[in-house]
């Protein structure tokens, strides 16, 4: 069969079959990484997951979105593009971060006007750069120090944005787009950052960001994203662990099926300062930083990988997570295994699905951990179940297949199909894809675009 069947039926399959949703974040500063570890949405699998969320977009003094890296529109084009593959990939603008220190939220979320040129700026942004959704990184409102009235402005923000949403969508007749927030972990934050029973109707979906529990702020060794508590936990860290964020949540009145659980693809380190090397061992600081990540505390999966080549690996059995030691060096991280048994856990307590934080810090190429590229998230989305990635392989015959070849040894690019003008071919990494034009047009190589077949001059 064509290759785009096979395409069609991989997607049709894969987001009827299953309700979760694999959201996988990217960073655009992961550009400046050194070597092989410098990452563009070029490095992205369009099949690997579900939605693709773009950090990190800021807002200025006029309460405008606007970009942060010189290059952010070039990148928006870039991973956009990957649609043109995946049709049923859905990509989300990351909004936040700081200036000076402080979130640019506190003040736009102020007065009612301010929001309301903040939500006009955020639509005209997304469509414009053909984003399918607004992803909303505030950590935390009314928290850190920040007046308490943000907490109920947070709400409001929510809500204006999403009925703007509705109204937009009515108003052009194109799909509503969706809308996201990363929200704080740790039940002491959650109670003072978010009306939880209030947002969670007006939300797509919520990264609850179940990671960085610990880390080398604290004088002993601690488990970055733990499932469960661990004996060597203080009482004031009984909470520090994602079943005790989640059942908060829960126990707040937020719907499962909208909380995405967190999956990092990074450790967080930590320099031991005695001879106990186990959990909760005595250490001062953060270990060496990475040689591609370069921040000292966190740790890349490739990286990781690297280090555990000559470490030993341990379990915590009850925290169902392991670390790494070698020398003065800690790394609480996770792998396979700890990620399958997250995974049980997310289906038993009925989650939307995960989220990935990032896509760049996973091994992308496959070339640090002598793997398959994206070894972690490609797990992960085998262990929840999604339908096998479709393939481009077309399968042994006596007769080569004219359609799954064409692409060989070309660029990636638009080419046109001399057999079927209703028709072109898409090249990409190798592989052919297989497009058709609308209903009464025809495919014109001048202009890569699908137009009337009577225009001598199709449109530009």
């Amino acid at each position: 069969p064509l290759l785009l069947l096979i395409i069609m039926a991989w997607s049709v399959h894969l987001f009827s079959a299953s309700s979760s949703k694999l959201v996988c974040h990217m960073t655009n500063w992961a550009q400046y990484r050194p070597g092989s570890a410098a990452f563009t949405p070029e490095n992205i699998d369009p099949f690997l997951c579900t939605h693709v969320i773009y950090a990190l977009a800021t807002i200025n003094d006029f309460n405008q979105v606007v970009t942060v890296e010189w290059n952010d529109q070039q990148m928006y084009s870039s991973l956009n593009s990957l649609k043109n593959i995946n049709p049923a990939l859905k990509t989300l603008l990351s909004v936040g971060g700081s200036v000076k220190g402080i979130s640019p939220f506190i003040a736009m979320v102020a007065k009612p006007e301010s929001r309301a040129a903040f939500i006009k700026s955020a639509i005209s942004f997304l469509r414009n750069h053909n984003f399918d959704g607004l992803n909303l990184a505030w950590e935390y409102p009314g928290h850190n120090g920040s007046p308490t009235q943000d907490r109920e402005r947070f709400t409001l923000l929510v809500s204006e944005l999403s009925q703007a949403f509705i109204d937009e969508a009515t108003e052009i007749k194109k799909a509503q787009l969706l809308l996201s927030a990363n929200v704080a972990p740790l039940p002491s934050t959650v109670d003072k950052a978010y009306e939880v029973n209030k947002i969670t109707a007006h939300l797509d979906f919520l990264n609850v960001l179940t990671y960085d529990f610990h880390g080398s702020w604290e004088p002993v060794t601690g488990h970055n994203s733990p499932l469960y508590r661990s004996a060597v936990d203080t009482v004031s860290q009984m909470q520090y662990n994602i079943n005790s964020s989640i059942s908060h949540w829960l126990s707040l009145g937020a719907a499962a099926d909208k909380l995405l659980l967190g999956f990092p693809t990074f450790g967080r380190t930590f320099e031991l300062s005695g001879s106990a090397n186990g959990l909760g061992a005595l250490a001062n600081g953060p270990a060496a930083a990475g040689p591609y990540t370069r921040t000292e505390g966190l740790w890349a999966f490739y990286e990781i990988c690297d280090f555990t080549n000559s470490a030993t690996v341990s379990w915590i059995n009850e925290q169902a997570v392991p670390y790494a030691t070698y020398g003065k060096a800690w790394v609480g991280f996770d792998d396979q295994r700890s990620f399958s048994s997250k995974v049980q856990w997310m289906t038993a307590n009925n989650l939307g699905g995960a989220h990935v934080w990032t896509l760049d810090m996973d091994d992308f190429r496959g070339s640090f951990c002598s793997d398959e590229a994206y070894p972690l998230i490609n797990h992960l989305r085998m262990s929840m179940g999604f339908a096998p990635k479709p393939t481009t392989t077309p399968r042994p015959t006596t007769t080569k297949d004219p359609i799954a070849e064409f692409c060989y040894g070309r660029p990636d690019g638009l080419y046109e199909n001399p057999a079927d003008k209703t028709s072109y071919f898409q090249c990409y990494r190798g592989n052919t894809y297989l497009h058709h034009c609308q209903p009464g047009l025809i495919y014109w190589d001048s202009c890569k675009c699908c137009d009337w077949p009577a225009k001598a001059s199709p449109i530009k």
